[in-house]
């Protein structure tokens, strides 16, 4: 059973700090925080998320990038295909199994991803124009450390943890 933690906590800044991170994800929801100019809104989360996996991890099959973003196969399956379709994406044969497909960015897909990052990088900078340097640091830090408990807590919950 998990204890109540608000006791330990001002319920007020709880209040505060849930109303803040609702309207965070409406916000980037309605925004996509797709970045600016004619790059805005081009790219949808799921697709961003997967042409960034596949960047930094490299070439992986269906399942290993599902467990490496937290998800099933059948929903990895389901985004990959349209990436694949508009050739953002490439699948070919495993070098060492060659009955297994791998799932690679393909150099259309990794001109598109820098295209679409640099667009949010833009916008990032200019929602964060007036801040410190050390600011967008802490924020960068804080919103990772929420993140990765949020990413904890979803695979506690998968194990039945409480």
């Amino acid at each position: 059973m998990t204890p109540d933690l608000t006791a330990v906590g001002d319920t007020g800044l709880l209040d505060t700090l849930q109303h803040e991170v609702a309207l965070f994800a409406r916000r980037a929801e309605q925004t996509r925080l797709g970045g600016v100019g004619q790059v805005r809104n081009s790219m949808d989360r799921a697709a961003y998320l997967l042409l960034n996996r596949l960047d930094k991890e490299g070439p992986m099959g269906v399942k290993a990038l599902a467990a490496s973003m937290g998800i099933d196969s059948s929903t990895v399956t389901r985004q990959v295909a349209p990436l694949v379709d508009t050739g953002l994406v490439k699948r070919t044969s495993h070098p060492e199994d060659g009955r297994a497909v791998v799932l690679q960015l393909s150099p259309r897909g990794q001109a598109r991803l820098e295209e679409v990052r640099a667009s949010r990088r833009q916008l990032m900078a200019e929602l964060t124009h007036d801040w410190a340097p050390e600011e967008r640091e802490a924020f960068c830090g804080l919103l990772a450390r929420f993140n990765g408990a949020l990413s904890a807590r979803m695979a506690g919950h998968e194990r039945g943890d409480s």
